[in-house]
């Protein structure tokens, strides 16, 4: 028995709350900040519409590039070890399932405790000069200086921070998808003396794509949202060396209170993210056909 296209009709009146609260939490905002990027203003006084001139000005600005290229470098990296790294443990843990959950309980510790007891566990017991792993290393091993407080190494040091308290999520998530893997698929590929790698290859891998293709698009769209352990760890220094379009933005606002430029620098994350979700679109729909 069909329902009728009234019955169907009614079913979108419940869809309405969401969509007001989505068009007020987001859709607002993100038109009010795109307003705001065309405009001169402190924060306190009288905008001053000034069309794109903030966009001018940061895209002749030498520091945004350098800010834009960190958060390239910080793409690329979330985009490599965290992925790389949750897809072999999640592969592992299906080969352990009685102890999974114990497991994936360990590794989503880190990501529930909040960003500050994170930094703060790191900056004193792994990255301290005196008492820390890093300042006995340096003391008894090999000179190593101050990882945060050189150039070369800042953005990679807050970087192993952040992955350290992020990999264990997407290792849930992968994992989770995993088990979804059809047991007729695995068992065909046992009995064709398929090796473990074969299996995750040819059978696993493709069921897990569109979960795969989202963890994509997620991890780019929070590479670019990234500020608070940056903000914790440096404060996008030094020299501008771990300075994020987050961290770049924050500064605007607060610092020099440029709130027209900083609302043009968030015009400019979203529009990465937006690029980011077309792309997981086409990835999914790629992987469905």
């Amino acid at each position: 028995m069909r329902a009728s296209p009234r019955h169907h009709s009614s079913l979108y009146w419940f869809c309405l709350p969401a969509l007001l609260l989505s068009v007020s939490v987001i859709a607002l905002p993100a038109i009010a900040t795109y307003a705001m990027s065309l405009t001169d203003w402190d924060g306190v006084s009288e905008p001053w519409f000034i069309g794109f001139e903030n966009y001018t000005d940061l895209f002749d600005d030498r520091a945004f590039w350098a800010t834009l290229a960190n958060n390239g470098r910080w793409l690329i990296i979330f985009l490599t070890i965290p992925m790389a790294l949750a897809l072999f443990v999640s592969a592992l843990l299906t080969t352990r399932r009685r102890a999974a959950a114990v497991y994936q309980a360990i590794f989503l510790l880190p990501f529930v405790i909040s960003p500050v007891a994170n930094v703060g566990i790191w900056m004193n017991v792994i990255l301290d000069n005196t008492a820390g792993l890093v300042g006995w290393i340096d003391r008894t091993i090999t000179p190593m200086g101050y990882p945060l407080g050189n150039p070369d190494t800042a953005l990679y040091t807050v970087a192993a921070v952040n992955i350290w308290s992020f990999w264990g999520y997407l290792t849930v998530i992968l994992f989770a998808a995993m088990r979804q893997t059809p047991e007729d698929q695995l068992e065909a590929a046992y009995l064709e003396g398929a090796t473990a790698w074969q299996i995750f290859r040819e059978v696993t891998l493709p069921n897990i794509l569109p979960t795969v293709a989202l963890l994509l698009a997620l991890v780019t769209i929070l590479s670019f949202l990234n500020f608070d352990y940056v903000f914790l760890m440096t404060g996008g220094g030094p020299a501008g060396s771990t300075e994020m379009l987050s961290t770049l933005a924050y500064g605007f606002a607060f610092r020099t209170f440029e709130v027209g430029k900083a609302a043009a620098v968030a015009v400019v994350m979203s529009g990465f993210g937006i690029l980011a979700s077309f792309a997981y679109i086409f990835v999914s729909r790629e992987a469905l056909k």
